[in-house]
């Protein structure tokens, strides 16, 4: 069994989804987890779960109510974590919303809020971290992007670009960061039962679940087991690689 026992990792969008799974998974393997989140309710029943999940008396489990577009507030989250636990091994992006809509009826408000929440956040995060993993001289951050910021998708124009973004911005840090131990990557999950998912109609799902070679959508759990991975010793020579969790839906 995979283990992150005295591990400390920092999870943005971490109290639903596959936030919150990712969170839970490794509580179970042995890792110390900190969320943020926008829900003060939602943190407290994350926090609960976790503490019931967890696998050694010495975990310990912190939750940041934190808007994670904003600079100065991220800064303050990640240092008063630093100042708690003394190091982040590492940190998983997965905040993100959607805004869907055809580009030519777009309000600029949502292709805003779309990138600073999806894309900006992973800027705010990985600066405000870097330094203290470049001083231990290792690390792992994982980025949540999307098959469709691979593949496009109509409808989505600043969903899809924040997410490509997102693999870009991976790609880059990891060729800055690869002599210092740090290992960035980036997982592109496809259609997942979550809240974003579970807002389409039985038509549409079954639309979707036709482009899909599995032929079903996913669960939350497939896309933590692939960040745990990511986290792992197991995958201490990856780097700067998009990792499809997707049924197939890009090959």
């Amino acid at each position: 069994m995979l283990s992150l026992k005295d591990k400390r990792v920092l999870i943005t969008g971490g109290t639903a989804g596959i936030g919150k799974q990712i969170a839970l998974t490794f509580a179970q393997h042995g890792a110390s987890v900190a969320i943020f989140g926008t829900n003060q309710e939602r943190a407290d029943k994350v926090l609960a779960e976790l503490n019931e999940n967890k696998e050694f008396d010495d975990q310990a489990f912190l939750a940041e109510i934190v808007d994670v577009s904003d600079k100065k507030t991220i800064e303050a989250a990640i240092q008063d974590i630093l100042s708690k636990w003394g190091q982040i091994d590492v940190l998983i992006n997965n905040a993100g919303i959607t805004r869907d809509g055809l580009l030519m009826k777009m309000p600029e408000e949502h292709w805003d809020q779309v990138i600073d929440v999806n894309l900006k956040s992973v800027y705010n995060t990985c600066q405000a971290l870097v330094r203290s993993m470049m001083k231990a001289r290792a690390g792992k951050i994982i980025n949540i992007s999307s098959v469709v910021g691979l593949t496009g998708n109509a409808g989505q124009v600043n969903y899809s670009a924040s997410k490509s973004g997102v693999i870009g911005f991976t790609k880059a840090l990891a060729q800055e960061l690869a002599s210092r131990g740090i290992c960035v990557n980036c997982i592109a999950p496809g259609f997942i039962k979550t809240r974003m998912t579970s807002a389409l109609t039985d038509a549409q799902k079954e639309g979707i679940i036709q482009k899909i070679p599995m032929k079903r959508i996913g669960d939350p759990e497939e896309i933590a087991h692939a960040a745990l991975f990511l986290a792992s010793d197991m995958s201490k020579y990856m780097t700067g690689q998009v990792l499809t969790v997707d049924g197939g839906m890009v090959m």
